[in-house]
């Protein structure tokens, strides 16, 4: 059995039925007309019923609507254009001795156009997911990506030198915990590096170190908490100021030797 064959006895198959009518949505991708979609599928079924050899079958117009409600314009109007797409031919030839208009499914045609209607449709289909697919991989390429990088930049983060620098300046033993990387790393992935924590473990230090009441608060949560930002703004340079001092310092002495001759430029 041909290729043609097979298809030919598909297409029989599922095209057409007495009390409840159905048809195949190909057909009305090919003909994008609902009358003309339902015409040819019965059209279909009554070619494979035909008991002529050259294919041909006859109905009447009231035939035509009794069995699918279609008025002889409606009938007309869709025979015309199944003419047009090549899949339908009609005859005039004799049936009960008097000329009757005749039809015949052109079955490789309409074979020809399911095919293609569906290959188009496989295309379609696979083009959309090769483009899901490229995009889910280059989502996935991506988010592996970012996983990793942000695992090797975790792995760089000196959890351990940031605690030291904590333990040295305010005489504390906090030891590396989860619970301490979490923040670290938090305050890491917003851009912050070694050099501004050990910033805000001196402002805070400077500031609570001496009080009993906030010495408490220099510990990993308070100071790598929500406000890091806050308190790393709070941080001024002492070299400026103990330049400042030295300064002030060394004019006060110039004022005690030299007097109210010394100017201060």
């Amino acid at each position: 059995m041909t290729n043609y064959e097979q298809i030919n006895n598909l297409i029989s198959s599922f095209s057409g039925q007495k009390n409840i009518i159905s048809f195949p949505v190909v057909y009305l991708k090919i003909t994008e007309d609902l009358n003309t979609a339902l015409l040819l599928n019965q059209l279909v079924f009554w070619s494979d019923k035909s008991k002529r050899t050259d294919g041909f079958f006859y109905k009447t117009y009231g035939e035509w609507h009794e069995e699918i409600h279609l008025s002889e314009y409606q009938v007309r109007r869709s025979i015309k254009k199944l003419k047009e797409l090549n899949i339908v031919e009609t005859k005039l030839k004799k049936a009960n001795g008097s000329p009757t208009l005749h039809y015949r499914v052109l079955m490789n045609n309409l074979s020809d156009l399911i095919l293609k209607n569906v290959q188009n449709g496989i295309l379609r289909n696979l083009r959309n997911e090769t483009e899901v697919s490229s995009e889910t991989l280059t989502d996935d390429y991506t988010d592996d990506y970012n996983i990793n990088n942000m695992s090797s930049k975790s792995d760089s983060i000196p959890y351990s030198k940031i605690i030291d620098y904590l333990n040295d300046r305010t005489n504390k033993r906090y030891k590396v915990t989860q619970k301490w990387k979490d923040l670290i790393k938090a305050r890491w992935n917003e851009g912050q590096r070694e050099d501004d924590f050990k910033k805000v473990i001196d402002v805070k230090t400077q500031q609570w170190i001496e009080s009993s009441e906030m010495n408490k608060y220099l510990r990993p949560q308070t100071l790598f908490g929500n406000k890091f930002d806050e308190y790393l703004n709070e941080y001024r340079p002492t070299i400026a100021s103990t330049r400042l001092n030295e300064v002030e310092e060394t004019q006060r002495r110039l004022r005690e030797v030299y007097g109210d001759d010394y100017q201060n430029e």
